[in-house]
């Protein structure tokens, strides 16, 4: 939906992460809890929180480059590295990015979702996913397959404003990469 900002997911995982006892999170639920967040931004603003593109696995729907960050396959792994790392299937905070890049309110939405599933583990969470229409549309065993913006908005009941909400992600989307190139 709009150009992916590392540090801003950086500092959006770390939200969820220290919500957790030795700052440490299974892998599968923080990308569960993040893909929860966009998808209550989407619903509640028409905006996500990580700009994150989003694919339905097999254990449900992932934000890509969070996900590729983590197993290290990613051309930005070794910035993401420096603050969390993974470990088996834990991710672990180890050098705090702050939260700058992030508003009160998505703040907000990263502990309340996080708040809200306090009593399920990854399995649960990844349960929770499953139920949610997109990923279901989308999913094929073995794939992983993009799940089009239109069947997030769709499925929180913004459908209506789709196109008008996509039509302002362009936008940004143009303005961002010009302020991009224009920084070089």
């Amino acid at each position: 939906m709009a150009l992916f900002n590392l540090h801003k997911a950086l500092q959006a995982a770390a939200v969820l992460v220290k919500t957790e006892p030795g700052d440490r999170m299974n892998y599968m639920r923080l990308l569960k809890l993040l893909y929860i967040a966009d998808r209550e931004s989407l619903r509640e603003t028409g905006c996500p929180l990580t700009h994150d593109r989003f694919v339905a696995m097999d254990h449900g729907p992932v934000p890509s480059r969070l996900y590729n960050l983590i197993m290290g396959r990613d051309p930005e792994s070794p910035d993401w590295s420096r603050f969390v790392v993974t470990e088996h299937f834990d991710v672990e905070l180890v050098r705090d990015p702050g939260n700058a890049k992030l508003s009160a309110y998505e703040i907000e939405t990263l502990q309340r979702v996080a708040d809200e599933r306090r009593s399920l583990n990854q399995w649960g969470v990844r349960d929770e996913t499953h139920d949610f229409s997109e990923w279901k549309k989308n999913h094929v065993k073995g794939t992983a397959i993009d799940i089009p913006l239109r069947d997030i908005l769709d499925a929180v009941g913004r459908g209506g404003d789709a196109d008008t909400i996509l039509e302002e992600a362009a936008k940004r989307n143009r303005l961002l990469g010009l302020l991009e190139r224009a920084d070089r």
